[in-house]
């Protein structure tokens, strides 16, 4: 190695140790809890039954193994935030991203907002995952595909995501499970879902 070899790894290693890749780790919470309450449970989730935001958190670090950056966003044109859940969620490492509308009633204000976030991670360095069954996204999800060295993943109830997701699978987008991948949940779920066969537990059923 020549001495402006060794000079040029060195000031490679200081970058990545000034700027690790990061796993960007976007939460839709209103979609994540609309689906748990209407499509799996058929009835409002208490807050026991709801995920534990910090498992999923340690998932999203774990699965690419590298720092995660979780965002949660929420709804906040009613001019109010639910302060415990905020002060909760500050605890466990996430950045509440708490958004006002117009209020006008078909405005998705959450969706506009990570549909921005996904838009301005297009330009920047890191690996993306979303926490969702939306189709809005899908445009936003297609765009960071497109860079060959991103990992784009999707962590939802398979079940329940929209069917368009599809096409991102076959081009590569990963696709990870709220409760049999990222481990979510205290309790198990009343779903009625295909099992891969290595993933089946017969005790589960006992």
């Amino acid at each position: 190695m020549t001495e402006d070899d060794g000079q040029q790894f060195a000031a490679h290693n200081e970058y990545q140790e000034n700027n690790p890749r990061k796993t960007y780790l976007i939460v839709d919470g209103e979609n994540i809890d609309a689906t748990l309450g209407m499509s799996v449970l058929n009835r409002r989730p208490s807050s026991e039954e709801r995920p534990r935001w910090d498992r999923i958190r340690d998932f999203a670090q774990n699965i690419w193994g590298q720092e995660v950056k979780p965002l949660f966003f929420l709804n906040g044109t009613s001019g109010t935030m639910p302060m415990g859940f905020v002060q909760a969620l500050l605890a466990m490492g996430y950045t509440p991203v708490p958004l006002a509308g117009s209020g006008a009633h078909d405005e998705k204000v959450v969706d506009l907002g990570i549909q921005r976030m996904l838009d301005a991670l297009d330009g920047r360095q890191g690996d993306v995952l979303l926490a969702s069954h939306d189709g809005d996204f899908i445009p936003q999800m297609q765009r960071l595909l497109d860079d060959e060295n991103r990992r784009v993943g999707l962590l939802a109830f398979r079940e329940f995501v929209n069917g368009q997701f599809q096409e991102l699978l076959d081009r590569g987008m990963e696709t990870f499970d709220l409760e049999a991948d990222a481990k979510a949940f205290t309790s198990p779920l009343p779903r009625v879902r295909i099992i891969p066969l290595d993933e089946f537990d017969p005790t589960l059923f006992l």
